[in-house]
């Protein structure tokens, strides 16, 4: 086919593939953990989205195990059909009762739950806000929903009042979409100044809390409780596959807007339930993260983050900045982006850090623009604070010795 033809994304990934310094498709072969054996070596895993380290926890894993035992490999149904159990009935009225909604609804990944929704309850006629560092499966959401979709600057809330000042044709309505915390630079959303816009403009407000579930917050809802606008934020979406770390995704919400996707969102109503065991998984992470333990996980994940920011950024390295929260102080996130700019200087320290024991996350355009090529990396709670120093060091080093 034509279009497989001077694809400059395949032309990168084959170079990458043929010098050996390819960061993507490793091969993992432990469970998600602090070290992770990858590729017959032990490395230090930063690039997990497991923030709270639940992935391989004995509560999450008996989890999966008895649902497994009770339900089987697969439901081999649609949630519409065959393919609801009690246990995503529980695991429902479990994540309704934390947020403190009418209900939630669980769909089968994270993915399938913005596409879903947004492409569910806007269409032609209405209006799609979106941060230009929205996550994909937004932006994708969006496209698909056939609403006009109209761009902010990441972040920038003059940026949105002046797009939600532009007329709508038709008097359709107005969704803006946002994520609470951004996967790519670990910053997050200012949801206060962003609901107070929404407001103003009668604009309805969706926040995807995929990466800022169980570690903001009180009750480690995420961004809008820790900005204090969950009341007033009207669509909350989350993933099941970050800190929860088992797969699915959900909206907790009203019940006019829970059954209006049970008719219409057809990435619910079109795909296979879950498999038993990643329900049973997750039921057990969200009872656990509302637990005692949960906070401190919370609590140890952003120590260590702080840990990781700070030492790198004592050694010069390029980390962003913290987020500001509405009190005027500053916050790390569990994400600590270190800038490199160039891909293929990216893609180099990628390998040189793998070959010293440290496994990172690559980020290259479209998932950062095209000259913001960075690493991204992830502590969990699990990580001890001697890992945390030797990758600080280890990370250091190698910048220094690139570099010299």
């Amino acid at each position: 086919m034509r279009r497989l033809d001077d694809d400059e994304r395949v032309d990168l990934l084959r170079a990458a593939r043929d010098s050996d310094v390819n960061p993507y498709f490793r091969v993992m072969e432990s469970a998600a953990g602090p070290v992770v054996r990858v590729e017959g070596a032990d490395r230090i895993m930063l690039g997990s989205n497991n923030y709270l380290g639940l992935a391989d926890h004995p509560a999450i894993r008996q989890g999966a195990q008895d649902a497994l035992d009770r339900f089987g490999g697969a439901v081999t149904g649609s949630r519409l059909l065959n393919g609801t159990m009690d246990l995503h009935l529980d695991l429902e009225a479990e994540i309704a009762d934390w947020h403190g909604t009418d209900g939630a609804v669980v769909f089968t990944t994270g993915y399938q739950t913005n596409l879903g929704t947004i492409s569910a309850i806007a269409g032609k006629g209405d209006v799609i806000v979106v941060d230009a560092a929205a996550h994909a499966s937004i932006r994708d959401g969006a496209v698909l929903s056939g609403a006009t979709v109209r761009k902010f600057r990441h972040n920038d809330v003059a940026d949105l009042e002046s797009v939600l000042s532009e007329p709508v044709e038709g008097g359709g309505a107005v969704l803006v979409v946002v994520d609470g915390l951004y996967s790519m630079e670990g910053d997050l959303a200012p949801l206060g100044e962003i609901a107070a816009t929404c407001t103003r403009h009668r604009a309805a407000l969706m926040v995807d809390e995929a990466h800022s579930l169980g570690v903001f917050g009180s009750r480690r809802t995420g961004a809008a409780e820790l900005f204090g606008v969950a009341e007033s934020t009207d669509i909350r979406m989350a993933s099941l596959s970050k800190s929860p770390s088992s797969t699915g995704g959900f909206i907790a919400g009203s019940h006019d807007l829970l059954d209006s996707l049970r008719i219409h969102a057809r990435a619910f109503l079109f795909t296979t339930s879950g498999v038993p065991a990643a329900v049973g998984a997750s039921l057990a992470a969200v009872r656990l993260i509302r637990s005692d333990e949960g906070a401190q996980r919370a609590d140890r994940a952003l120590a260590n983050a702080s840990t990781l920011r700070s030492g790198l950024a004592a050694a010069g390295l390029d980390v962003g900045a913290e987020s500001a929260l509405p009190d005027g102080t500053g916050t790390v996130s569990p994400i600590v982006a270190l800038h490199v700019g160039d891909e293929m200087e990216a893609i180099a320290l990628w390998r040189r850090l793998f070959d010293r024991g440290i496994f990172a996350s690559a980020a290259l355009h479209p998932a950062v623009p095209r000259t913001g090529a960075m690493l991204r990396l992830c502590v969990m709670a699990s990580h001890t604070d001697a890992q945390i120093r030797s990758a600080v060091d280890v990370i250091t080093q190698t910048v220094a010795e690139g570099s010299s």
